[in-house]
């Protein structure tokens, strides 16, 4: 189903699966964070995420998948936004705007949640099944910005040019992200401003784009 296209309100029974999903990928990024994937097991993080471990094992397969459900809330939140342009937005700004508004934080607590993702990649460098989660997440929202692209573009857009852009915008946040989450365990780069990740993904956006003729337009 496209993102753009309109779809029932979820019943109560999958609301509560989808909020119970994200309680256990939280507790997974915090423990992740706290101790490495190594240090962490399944029965921890259902501990944490007050459940059981059944309940765990009923929703993800492994402790790395547990993660999937905080990342593509993140990813569904930006491709939500951008399907939301006004008409007649040239789409190079539309997917700039997109983009950092996605990740400059609100208020405290997602601020919160960008540093959790941050503490999530630095665990993940170490741990090749956490990040085979990052990419698979990346992908699947890659595929599912073309369709936004596409129905942003208009039916006479080249769809090698749709393509692309959604490689690059997606790519764009993801190596900002990776960019921003590098250095020692102790540093504390900034959410907002020069050298944040909406900082950081604009330049990759920019960068990525510039021969696209569909942005460019």
């Amino acid at each position: 189903m496209s993102d753009t296209t309109p779809s029932r309100a979820p019943s109560l029974t999958e609301r509560r699966k989808a909020a119970t999903q994200l309680d256990i990928a939280r507790a997974a990024v915090e423990l992740f964070t706290e101790r490495g994937p190594d240090g962490t097991t399944a029965e921890d993080i259902a501990l944490r995420a007050g459940v059981a471990l059944r309940t765990f094992y009923r929703y993800f397969r492994s402790k790395q998948d547990a993660v999937a459900p905080l990342l593509a809330g993140g990813a569904d939140r930006w491709r939500a936004g951008l399907a939301a342009t006004a008409p007649g937005t040239p789409l190079a700004a539309a997917l700039e705007r997109s983009v950092t508004t996605s990740l400059t934080p609100a208020d405290a607590e997602a601020g919160e949640e960008l540093r959790g993702t941050r503490g999530l990649l630095r665990a993940a460098a170490g741990d090749p099944a956490l990040r085979a989660v990052w990419y698979r997440v990346n992908q699947e929202s890659e595929e599912r910005l073309r369709e936004v692209l596409a129905g942003l573009a208009g039916p006479d857009a080249d769809p090698l040019e749709v393509r692309l852009a959604a490689a690059a915008a997606t790519d764009a946040i993801r190596i900002a992200l990776e960019s921003w989450a590098e250095g020692e365990p102790g540093d504390e780069p900034p959410v907002r401003g020069e050298g944040s990740p909406a900082a950081l993904a604009a330049r990759c956006l920019r960068e990525l784009t510039g021969g696209i003729g569909l942005l460019r337009e």
